[in-house]
C-alpha cells in the first residue's frame, strides 16, 4: 500500500459509485443509447490513456478504407477549439487535437476525420457533410454510452492490464473492470515479442472473469518502422546518438525501442498531450549543444511530431535533425483473421438490417 492510499480511498469509492450508477442507468434504459444507421466501431479502454488507441484506429483504417467510405470521430482532447470540426488542410493539431491531426496527416482525404465533444451530435453532422459515409470508427468512446456501437473494442496494456488496476485516483481505471463485459473484442496491447503461452493463458483467464463468453481476446505487439525526418520524410539511414523527446502517457515501450538501436544521450519526457512552448524547444537546443561533439539527432513520436511542426517552432527546428518513429499494431495472423472476420461480419449484419 502506498502512503497516500488511505487518503485517496474515499475518493476512489465515490468515483466508483458514480460510474456504477451511471452504467446501471444505461443498462436499465433510464439513460438512452442511440444506435445509428451507419455501422459504428468503438475503440476505447477502461483506463486513462496510453493503451495504444491511435495505432488501433489507424490499423482499422488501413484494413477498411479501400472497401468503405470511412470516417473517424474523436473528442479532440487538448485542442483549442470546441464543437464539431471536419479536418481539412487549413486546420492544425491545435484545432483538431494531437491524435486526430496525426490520423488526418497520414490518410488525408482517403477518409473523413472529425472531432466533436458530443459524439451523439457530431455523428449526424458527419453524415450531413459526408453523406456517402458507410462506416464510422469512434476513438476513445468506450465510456461514451450515449452512442451504442455495433462493435466495441476494448484495449488494455500488457504492462498494466485492467484486471490488476484500481479505480482513480488509486489507479487509472475510469470505471469498474466489469465494464469489460460490454466488449466484443479485448486487445492486450504493447505485448513483448517473446510473450509465452503460460502468460497468455493467465491473462486470458483473468480477462475472461469480466467479459462475455463470446468476446474474443487477442494479443497485440507494436511494430516500429524506420524513423523519418519530420519535415522532409527522409528515412534515418543508420544508427545514431539520440536525444529522446516525447509527451505521451507511457514512455516506457517507446524508450526501450529506441535504446535497442541507438545510443540515447538524453531523455526529455513530458506529460501526455503536452503543449510544447518555446522554452521546451530551447531546452532541446541546449541538450543538442551539450552533446554537439556526438552530432545527436532527435527522435520523437508521431503524436509529438505533429505539434512540433507548428509554425511558431519552424525557425528553431528547420535546422535540427528531428525524426519521428512510426508505430503500428502487430497481430499474429490467426488473431488478425479472427478480429477482421468478426469486424466484417458485424458490418455486414448491420448493413443487411438497414
Amino acid at each position: 500500500m502506498r502512503p497516500l492510499d488511505p487518503i485517496l480511498y474515499p475518493f476512489s469509492l465515490l468515483y466508483d459509485g458514480i460510474t456504477r450508477l451511471r452504467n446501471r442507468m444505461f443498462d436499465l434504459g433510464m439513460k438512452k443509447s442511440i444506435n445509428f444507421v451507419v455501422p459504428t466501431i468503438v475503440v476505447g479502454n477502461l483506463s486513462w490513456g496510453g493503451t495504444g488507441k491511435t495505432p488501433m484506429v489507424e490499423y482499422l483504417v488501413r484494413q477498411f478504407k479501400d472497401y468503405y467510405c470511412l470516417a473517424t470521430l474523436s473528442r479532440g482532447y487538448g485542442r483549442k477549439t470546441t464543437g464539431f470540426l471536419l479536418a481539412n488542410e487549413q486546420l492544425t493539431a491545435q484545432d483538431l487535437g494531437d491524435e486526430p491531426f496525426q490520423i488526418y496527416s497520414k490518410f488525408g482525404n482517403m477518409i473523413s476525420v472529425a472531432v466533436g465533444e458530443e459524439r451523439i451530435l457530431a455523428i449526424p453532422q458527419i453524415l450531413a457533410e459526408k453523406p456517402d459515409t458507410n462506416l464510422l470508427i469512434l476513438d476513445d468512446a468506450f465510456q461514451h454510452r450515449y452512442v451504442k456501437g455495433d462493435m466495441n473494442i476494448l484495449l488494455t496494456t500488457y504492462q498494466q492490464p485492467f484486471f490488476n488496476d484500481k479505480i482513480i485516483p488509486l489507479g487509472t481505471l475510469r470505471e469498474d473492470p466489469k465494464g469489460a463485459g460490454r466488449a466484443d473484442v479485448v486487445v492486450v496491447t504493447k505485448c513483448p515479442a517473446d510473450l509465452g503461452e503460460e502468460i497468455i493463458k493467465i491473462y486470458r483467464q483473468q480477462i475472461r472473469r469480466f467479459t462475455s463468453e463470446k468476446a474474443i481476446i487477442i494479443f497485440a505487439g507494436l511494430q516500429y518502422g524506420r524513423p523519418y525526418q519530420i519535415f522532409t520524410g527522409e528515412s534515418l539511414p543508420q544508427e545514431a546518438a539520440v536525444i529522446l523527446l516525447s509527451g505521451i502517457a507511457n514512455n516506457e515501450v517507446f524508450r526501450r525501442e529506441v535504446e535497442l538501436k541507438h545510443k540515447v544521450l538524453e531523455v526529455l519526457e513530458f506529460g501526455d498531450h503536452h503543449k510544447y512552448a518555446e522554452k521546451d524547444i530551447e531546452l532541446l537546443l541546449a541538450q543538442i549543444k551539450k552533446h554537439a561533439a556526438q552530432k545527436p539527432i532527435v527522435i520523437t513520436t508521431e503524436k509529438d511530431a505533429v505539434k512540433l511542426k507548428a509554425d511558431k517552432f519552424l525557425h528553431y527546428l528547420r535546422e535540427i535533425p528531428i525524426f519521428a518513429l512510426p508505430v503500428e499494431i502487430k497481430l499474429k495472423p490467426e488473431e488478425e483473421d479472427a478480429l477482421l472476420s468478426l469486424t466484417a461480419k458485424i458490418i455486414r449484419d448491420k448493413r443487411s438490417t438497414t
